[in-house]
């Protein structure tokens, strides 16, 4: 794989909002774990990012949580309604992996020709059919030590970066935000942004003190709206 000049490969130092912020202000458990989902599936919730993973870690969070435990309370009530759908890609007594999608979105997305054709590339033999093929990657988690590299793909990374990291392209890598990037850094970054603007959108009604439920179960009438800074 073509390795680009050091100084250009270093991350883009940016401040995150962390759920651990906000936990203070939703004492009730359900409406704690709903604070955390739609943080970490903000994007998704707002129509710009076809999936995310979400880690349910099996231990005390520093606000006295078990996030994993209250998944296992509380997510038939949460997902009753709501507009993203949740697979446990691994299981394990530490937690947890969750892919969180949206469907429609997800579905589109996996059928855009070049990447129907490199997940054909890679295995993936029916690419137009979204269960199946969340099967298959279900598959893959469940029987690979690593996590397969093509996950970026239904996250919603750009297929020339995903194909970069799998040494699959001769694109070098000239800079990394929440993915490495390959080729011309300016789309991929613009993304970035996107995404970045969508999280700290959705931070922000959580500190106005808006319904951590009502947030999770409902699209926003605008992607403008969802991801304003």
């Amino acid at each position: 794989m073509p390795h680009a000049a050091k100084q250009s490969t270093q991350p883009h130092r940016r401040s995150r909002t962390s759920w651990l912020d906000l936990t203070w202000k939703f004492p009730d458990e359900r409406d704690c774990l709903a604070s955390f989902l739609a943080l970490e599936a903000a994007e998704v919730l707002a129509g710009v990012k076809p999936a995310n993973l979400v880690q349910l870690r099996n231990r005390r969070q520093p606000c006295g949580r078990n996030l994993h435990q209250l998944w296992q309370l509380h997510s038939g009530a949460l997902l009753a309604d709501c507009p993203l759908q949740a697979l446990a890609l691994r299981q394990k007594e530490s937690g947890d992996l969750m892919l969180f999608y949206a469907p429609d979105l997800l579905r589109s997305h996996l059928q855009r020709p070049e990447t129907a054709a490199f997940l054909r590339r890679l295995g993936y033999l029916t690419p137009d059919n979204l269960q199946g093929t969340l099967a298959e990657l279900q598959n893959r988690f469940h029987t690979e030590t690593d996590m397969p590299h093509e996950i970026g793909i239904f996250l919603g990374y750009p297929l020339k970066d995903v194909a970069g990291f799998m040494g699959c392209s001769d694109r070098p890598c000239t800079t990394c935000r929440q993915w490495r990037i390959y080729g011309d850094p300016a789309p991929s970054l613009a993304l970035s942004d996107r995404y970045s603007a969508c999280r700290r959108g959705m931070a922000s009604r959580l500190k106005e003190a808006g319904n951590p439920v009502v947030l999770l179960k409902t699209l926003p009438q605008t992607r403008q709206t969802a991801c304003a800074s």
